[in-house]
């Protein structure tokens, strides 16, 4: 799947956006390394907390459809600049993606630019992190 391919399904996705409130959509497609892929798109809430992003729908959906390993993810929005993931997609990405998944941000007017999931939150938080050396298990 070409990098165009997988912004064009992102796209997609973001036509089944539910945003009544900040009339704001995104769209998502993860690649998983066994070659499937799922969209995303972000899905709104009276309730603001609990609003799902594009990016977190699209690998979320994976996951239940037992895929955890992921190659690239495209995610597109109506700005002027190729939109980045949040801070919480970013968190969840650096669970599931390797340090040189390739991560497609793009906008509506067809500019994109390509970086690793390193480039984009270096320094991740990691389930390692989780486990101290005073014994706890790993």
């Amino acid at each position: 799947m070409t990098k165009d391919e997988l912004i064009s399904l992102a796209k997609q996705a973001r036509e089944r956006a539910y945003i009544p409130y900040s009339k704001f959509g995104v769209g998502a497609a993860v690649l998983t390394k066994s070659g499937n892929v799922y969209q995303g798109c972000n899905i709104e809430n009276a309730a603001y907390p609990v609003t799902c992003c594009a990016e977190r729908t699209a690998i979320f959906q994976a996951i239940a459809n037992g895929e955890k390993e992921f190659a690239e993810i495209a995610v597109v929005a109506n700005t002027e600049r190729p939109v980045p993931p949040c801070g919480s997609c970013r968190q969840v990405m650096a669970e599931f993606f390797t340090p040189e998944a390739v991560i497609h941000i793009s906008n509506m007017h067809g500019n994109s630019k390509s970086i690793t999931m390193e480039e984009l939150l270096p320094f991740s938080f990691q389930p390692d992190d989780l486990f101290s050396d005073e014994g706890a298990a790993k």
